[in-house]
C-alpha cells in the first residue's frame, strides 16, 4: 500500500467505532464521502484502491440537537478540536491526535455548492447516510474533481439505480429533489455527463465495469428528466446560467 492509501484501514475502523459508539450513546452519526464508499462497495472494494482513491479523511452527518453529546463523544475518544472558528458554520472539525487525521462532523444539512438536507434522512441507512445521499453530495460539486468522479464510478457499478433506498440508489427521490430546485439539477446533470465522459479515461475499469456504469448513469437521467418539474424549477430555468447558481464554498485549510 502506497503512502496516499496507508490510512486506508484505520479510517475506516476509526469511522466505524465513531458511528457505534454514538449508537451506544442514542447518537445517530452516519458515515459521509469516500469511507462510507469504500464501506458501501464491498464487492467493488478493489476497484476503488486500483483507482487511486485514497482516503484522507472521515465526514460524519449528525442532527443539530445533539452537538453537545457529539462534542463530549469526541473528547471521550481522545480527539481535539481543530479549525474552532467553524462552530458558527454549522460544521465541527476534530482531529486524531495519534495520526493528525481530520474528522468533519455536519449537523442537518450539508451546505455546500447545494444544500442536501437531512432532517428527515439520516437514519435510512446505516452505518453510512443512503446511496442516494452519497451520490447527491458528490453531484452537489460545481467544480467537480477526480476522486469524487471515482467514488461515484464505484458506487455506480456496485449498486443498481432503482426506487428504494434498500441496496439501491434511489434515482426517485433524486428525481424529485431536482424537479423543484433547477440549480442543484443542472450541476447534477452536468457532473453525470462528465462522469460517462471519464469512463474511458481509466484503464483498470473493465469493458463491463464501463458498461454497467454506463448504463445505471443512463437510468439516473432518464428518472430525472422524466419527473415533471415545478413551477419554481422551470421560473429559474429562464434565467439558466445567466445568474449564479449555486453556493461558493472557501475550502478548510487543511
Amino acid at each position: 500500500m502506497g503512502m496516499a492509501g496507508r490510512y486506508d484501514e484505520y479510517l475506516i475502523k476509526r469511522g466505524l467505532e465513531i458511528v457505534e459508539e454514538g449508537k451506544r450513546r442514542g447518537i445517530p452519526l452516519r458515515l459521509m464521502g469516500a469511507v462510507a464508499v469504500r464501506i458501501h462497495c464491498p464487492q467493488f472494494r478493489e476497484l476503488h484502491i486500483k483507482l487511486e482513491r485514497p482516503l484522507t479523511d472521515i465526514d460524519v452527518m449528525t442532527l443539530k440537537k445533539y452537538k453537545k453529546q457529539v462534542e463530549e463523544l469526541f473528547k471521550d475518544m481522545g480527539y481535539d478540536w481543530y479549525v474552532p472558528k467553524w462552530y458558527a458554520r454549522g460544521r465541527y472539525i476534530f482531529i486524531d491526535p495519534e495520526t493528525k487525521l481530520l474528522t468533519d462532523v455536519f449537523f442537518d444539512k450539508l451546505e455546500m455548492c447545494h444544500t442536501i438536507d437531512f432532517r428527515e434522512r439520516l437514519e435510512v441507512d446505516y452505518p453510512t447516510i443512503s446511496l442516494a445521499d452519497i451520490m447527491l453530495e458528490k453531484l452537489q460539486i460545481v467544480e467537480i474533481n477526480e476522486k469524487d468522479i471515482k467514488d461515484m464510478i464505484v458506487l455506480l457499478r456496485e449498486h443498481d439505480v432503482g426506487e428504494t433506498d434498500e441496496e439501491t440508489i434511489n434515482g426517485k427521490y433524486i428525481a424529485k429533489l431536482f424537479a423543484d430546485d433547477w440549480g442543484f439539477w443542472y450541476t447534477a446533470t452536468t457532473n453525470l455527463k462528465k462522469l460517462k465522459g471519464f469512463l474511458d479515461k481509466y484503464e483498470v475499469l473493465t469493458d463491463e465495469d464501463r458498461r454497467v456504469v454506463a448504463e445505471r448513469i443512463d437510468k439516473l437521467m432518464d428518472m430525472i428528466e422524466k419527473e415533471p418539474k415545478t413551477k419554481k424549477w422551470q421560473k429559474r430555468a429562464k434565467i439558466g446560467t445567466k445568474k449564479i447558481w449555486y453556493r461558493k464554498v472557501e475550502e478548510v485549510a487543511r
